[in-house]
């Protein structure tokens, strides 16, 4: 086969290139996946009850990239979901981030802005040298907040405690002083109408644009001709490991039909300190649907399997810097996503590099 574009996996990233260089070029395009969808991790579909789950655990659309909502707004119309995540603690479900609420709730009193700031004033920890993700936490908030919603939960989802894990890790959760309790700031969020594989069918709906699904570009590499390659796997895997495996935390979903309508106040419950998964999702409150059943999906995080997180430790970024080195030696080759990226990026961060990178390209 003989193509312009040889583009290795259909998530965000080879989707929307794929899509770009279809209709703005007019070039012809092979998108290669290994699964047997499109969509990456974000492939929902409607199980044997005829609920519309997400497969690869939750996915909630939020930016503040007007650029990314308006490209992917050509593909669908949103819902206007606004996610709320609750944590069970203490025998209490309560609003993350922390805010007013929260705090109230967990303590059984009042709080004005200003006595919750005097409140984590008094019991924040001085530290001099910020160096984990434990000193992130503790310096915002003191310990005991740390020890009920941070230290076991991050023990789960890692495999290591906050003190072994790099700042960023715990960076990503904010404290409020207000009674903000929506998950996400951003001023874009929702969820596709109709579902994110759908999405994806019409951003792939071209001439141009030919799928190969349950296959690895090592086995049609050979056989294809192509004047560039963009690649979104695991970069390592593309230089053959030659400097070493980059490890991922890797995921193990149980999926349960019960017949009630509703199972939980959040689409997201957290559980910190209890059970061996760190949380329990409800699909039909993303997508606002209608039924007289519901699906919820327990999240077991593990050291093995298909790659979701990137583990942010300083070694691993080292061995990250060499096949970047290596990448960058190529002509025409293009590495672009999380995976080839080996970085924990949002959805609309991905959609924008691959934007970028069609400019550049």
């Amino acid at each position: 086969m003989k193509v312009d574009f040889l583009i290795v996996g259909a998530g965000f990233a080879g989707c929307t290139l794929a899509e770009r260089i279809a209709v703005q070029l007019e070039k012809e395009v092979l998108l290669v996946e290994k699964r047997n969808h499109v969509g990456g991790n974000a492939y929902d579909y409607y199980n044997e009850d005829g609920i519309l789950v997400q497969k690869y655990g939750p996915h909630i659309f939020h930016t503040n990239n007007k650029m990314v909502w308006d490209y992917l707004s050509q593909f669908t119309e949103w819902n206007n979901y606004v996610h709320r995540v609750l944590a069970k603690v203490k025998g209490k479900e309560v609003y993350l981030p922390i805010n007013l609420d929260t705090m109230e709730k967990l303590f059984d009193r009042t709080f004005t802005p200003e006595e919750l700031e005097d409140y984590f004033e008094s019991r924040r920890v001085k530290v001099d040298e910020i160096k984990n993700s434990k000193d992130v936490v503790v310096s915002q908030v003191g310990e005991e907040l740390y020890e009920l919603f941070f230290k076991n939960y991050t023990k789960k989802q890692w495999g290591v405690y906050p003190d072994e894990l790099d700042p960023q890790v715990t960076r990503r959760l904010p404290v409020r002083f207000n009674r903000d309790t929506r998950y996400f700031t951003d001023q874009y969020q929702g969820m596709p109408k109709h579902g994110y594989t759908k999405m994806f069918e019409r951003m792939l709906d071209n001439r141009n644009i030919h799928i190969l699904l349950n296959a690895d570009y090592k086995e049609v590499v050979g056989e294809t001709e192509y004047e560039k390659l963009i690649f979104t796997g695991p970069i390592d895997y593309f230089f053959n490991y030659k400097h070493g495996k980059l490890p991922y935390r890797s995921l193990d979903f149980k999926f349960e039909t019960l017949s009630v309508e509703r199972y939980q106040d959040a689409a997201v419950v957290n559980y910190p300190n209890d059970h061996d998964f760190t949380r329990i999702t409800e699909f039909k409150h993303f997508y606002l649907q209608k039924h007289d059943k519901t699906t919820i999906c327990y999240e077991y995080p593990k050291p093995e399997g298909d790659p979701y997180y990137p583990i942010p430790r300083a070694e691993y970024q080292e061995m990250y810097r060499k096949y970047e080195e290596e990448a960058n030696k190529l002509n025409n080759v293009y590495f672009v996503g999380r995976l080839a990226e080996y970085r924990y990026l949002n959805m609309d961060q991905v959609v924008a590099g691959a934007l970028e990178l069609f400019n550049e390209v």
